[in-house]
């Protein structure tokens, strides 16, 4: 018998433990996750009931892979298009939330003893919700549909993107040991230096290497390539200094936006669970019962912390943002837990060497108690609404009622602030292409060509070639003609528009002077600025429809697919759009909606409906619903679970083996046959067996797969491929 690796044994090990675990945590109604925690335990090194695994570090390998798939599916399923569309309320839910959180737990840090780094991280891992905990815990009360839930999603995505900076941030303050304001701002520019330059370049070129090889892609084919992209961002990430955990995301949110995104989905998911399984695993082989109970204060601290002050932090920035009382307090008590970004930023600290190594099984212990916790706080979310209610002096509740009804009226941006904001992402989107061609240009581009002659002039006029659209788009781009016209006509926005306009241009001749001045001395460089502006200014026309066909082509493959998973609030009222598929057994498939009544029994209407890549908005009454179209569906919270319960019905399916058994075999025409004489098509045969004619034996001569208008004669040998019991029943009658 062979040698078996330890590797191979231990993965049977924490799999056989996981499969286990997981029936009986299914049975139970509890979250997996704390399942798969729990079998680490048992399986890890501080619990010797059962067998141990003996290759730790390469569980803790195959655990890492497991974060990359995680955070890859992660960005599948809410895409950068939706990190810049989250709204208001999101975004001051999260920060709030996770301000005092991290906040809290660097005053738990202090009075624990431990120095200002440690007390950081420590306020770190508290501050971070887990997306995958929540996702799962929404899924199993069936609560996606409510509308906090979207809140809370929203919040998460911002959650996530907070959860990256600060991964930045602490690796930075980790490295040179001091809280350095300087370092902190360059690390806080590069990351999102590096965030536009790849979601830019991904968003033009993905798409449309899409579009070319679907005629190869297979489900194989698909899923290597986005594999092979996953990991190659991944690669760029750990290269440019950040984590392998940013990369995938990245990917992800990237590969979001195309066409391909709920496939890419459906095929990473096997893998996803497989990888993500493992690393919760190996998360709970670093639970340690005895640190666990030497730790107990600061744990129950900790959880405390998440428990009340998180709900109660998250809920007044609910609140602030204009969320009635019931919403507010059902979001806060849904971002009371931890998860894993906060084992990657406790490991993080671990590797780096800075914090102190109780940290990780502290982390680890809180987030198994909030993990089994974060269910039953989701439910206890509306009786303690209505007691906060009850408790509250009628006069703080209806001022809250008002501040809500205000807000939400209020909530409508002035013409200038919106001018402003397209402006600020204008100059961010070009600013970064722009230095990165100078970049390449001036570090790359010009060792290759200074050994000739008349390099350095080629170099130059290559890369303000390249340059030219993205000045001109820089400096003078207009977008919103209907704004610029609103806020010129307020004369006291004239002077700051100019001055905005103005700005651009400026920039835009700074980069100029950039690029020559790295590549010849300040007073060439000057003339240079000066030719360059004066040809920019010859060429403007062409250089402005250049950068058009750029601009269409970008937003063309941004628009590609829309996101499955936007939810838009139609304030004042609680009704909210979701998305829900429609499976291929559902008894609404076939039938038109005037037939199906949705509208007249459920109280909700179809915005529109997504069929692969094509949208149907606003559908009309005798549009018929196909298996796996996208509704996206408008209505309360008691509506939208009414009808997702009426999707999930399916037909009755007649499984009669005798029924449904497909065969080939053959029919021969006897003289008197009703097919003598009559073609394929005019025979009905197809009908009558349920099946297909694939081949007619005649005078010893076969032919293959005939035409629809061969004709039969007598002594014919049929072949044909169906229902079983209809041809036997069809060649006794031949």
């Amino acid at each position: 018998m062979g040698h078996i690796p330890p590797l191979i044994l231990d993965l049977a090990l924490i799999l056989v433990s996981a499969a286990v675990i997981i029936l009986v945590f299914k049975k139970l109604k509890q979250p997996i996750v704390l399942g798969y925690i729990i079998a680490g335990l048992l399986v890890g090194p501080n619990f010797n009931l059962f067998p141990s695994v003996t290759e730790a570090d390469n569980i803790r390998i195959l655990g890492e892979i497991g974060v990359i798939f995680l955070l890859f599916s992660l960005g599948l399923e809410f895409s950068f298009k939706k990190l810049l569309k989250v709204g208001g309320v999101a975004v001051m839910t999260a920060v709030t939330g996770v301000v005092f959180t991290m906040f809290c737990g660097y005053l738990l840090g202090k009075l624990m003893g431990l120095d200002g780094l440690n007390s950081l991280f420590l306020g770190g891992i508290l501050a971070i919700a887990s997306t995958t905990i929540i996702i799962r815990a929404f899924d199993e009360l069936e609560l996606k549909t409510t509308k906090f839930a979207q809140i809370v999603t929203g919040a998460l995505v911002v959650e996530d993107l907070v959860a990256v900076v600060l991964m930045v941030l602490l690796s930075s303050v980790a490295v040179s040991v001091s809280f350095q304001g300087t370092e902190m701002l360059l690390s806080i520019a590069k990351l999102v230096f590096f965030l536009v330059l790849w979601f830019v370049m991904g968003i033009f070129f993905l798409p449309g290497f899409f579009r070319k090889i679907k005629p190869m892609l297979s489900e194989e084919s698909l899923l290597i390539i986005a594999l092979a992209l996953c990991f190659l961002m991944v690669y760029l990430a750990t290269l440019v200094g950040f984590s392998a955990a940013l990369g995938a995301f990245v990917m992800g949110s990237i590969l979001a936006e195309t066409t391909k995104a709920e496939k890419i989905e459906h095929l990473i998911a096997p893998l996803k669970n497989l990888f993500g399984a493992i690393f919760f695993v190996s998360v709970g082989m670093l639970l340690d019962i005895q640190m666990m109970g030497k730790y107990y204060g600061p744990i129950i601290a900790a959880t405390l912390i998440l428990l009340i002050g998180k709900p109660v932090f998250a809920a007044c920035g609910a609140l602030l943002s204009g969320q009635n009382l019931k919403t507010s307090v059902q979001t806060g008590m849904s971002l009371s837990q931890i998860g894993e970004f906060s084992f990657i930023i406790a490991g993080m600290g671990i590797s780096l060497k800075v914090t102190e190594a109780y940290l990780y099984p502290i982390a680890v212990a809180v987030s198994v108690i909030t993990t089994f916790t974060t269910p039953y706080m989701m439910r206890l979310s509306e009786p303690v609404y209505l007691w906060i209610q009850k408790t509250l002096p009628p006069r703080l509740l209806t001022k809250l009622e008002r501040y809500s009804a205000e807000a939400d009226k209020t909530r409508n941006e002035s013409d200038f602030k919106i001018l402003l904001k397209h402006q600020v992402v204008n100059v961010l989107i070009h600013s970064v292409i722009i230095t990165t061609i100078i970049i390449i240009s001036t570090t790359y581009m010009y060792p290759l060509l200074a050994k000739y002659r008349f390099g350095r002039w080629v170099d130059v006029t290559v890369s303000m070639l390249l340059l030219s659209p993205f000045l001109w788009a820089l400096a003078f781009r207009r977008t919103k003609r209907q704004l610029y016209a609103s806020v010129w006509s307020d004369p006291s926005k004239r002077s700051p528009l100019i001055a905005l306009m103005l700005s651009r241009v400026v920039l835009a001749i700074v980069f100029i002077g950039i690029l020559f001045d790295r590549l010849f001395s300040p007073k060439v460089a000057l003339i240079g600025v000066v030719v360059a502006i004066l040809i920019l200014i010859v060429f403007a026309r062409k250089v402005k429809r250049f950068y058009g066909r750029i601009e269409k082509r970008f937003i063309t493959n941004l628009n590609e697919r829309e996101s499955s998973k936007q939810h838009k609030p139609l304030s004042p009222w609680d009704a909210h759009m979701v998305s829900m598929p429609l499976n291929a057994l559902s008894v609404f498939v076939g039938k038109s909606l005037e037939e199906a009544l949705i509208r007249e029994r459920f109280g909700v209407n179809i915005a529109k409906i997504v069929r692969g890549d094509i949208t149907i908005p606003v559908p009309s009454r005798v549009e018929r619903l196909f298996p796996n179209d996208e509704l996206h569906v408008i209505g309360t919270d008691e509506q939208l679970k009414a009808f997702t319960h009426a999707l999930e019905e399916n037909h009755a399916i007649d499984i009669d083996p005798e029924k449904t058994r497909v065969s080939l075999l053959s029919i021969v025409l006897h003289s008197g046959s009703s097919f003598i004489g009559k073609s394929i098509a005019n025979s009905n045969i197809r009908v009558l067996t349920q099946g297909l004619v694939v081949g007619v034996e005649r005078e010893g001569q076969r032919l293959l797969n005939p035409d629809s208008d061969f004709v039969f004669q007598q002594s014919d040998t049929i072949w044909v491929v169906g229902n079983e019991q209809r041809i036997r029943i069809l060649a006794r009658q031949s």
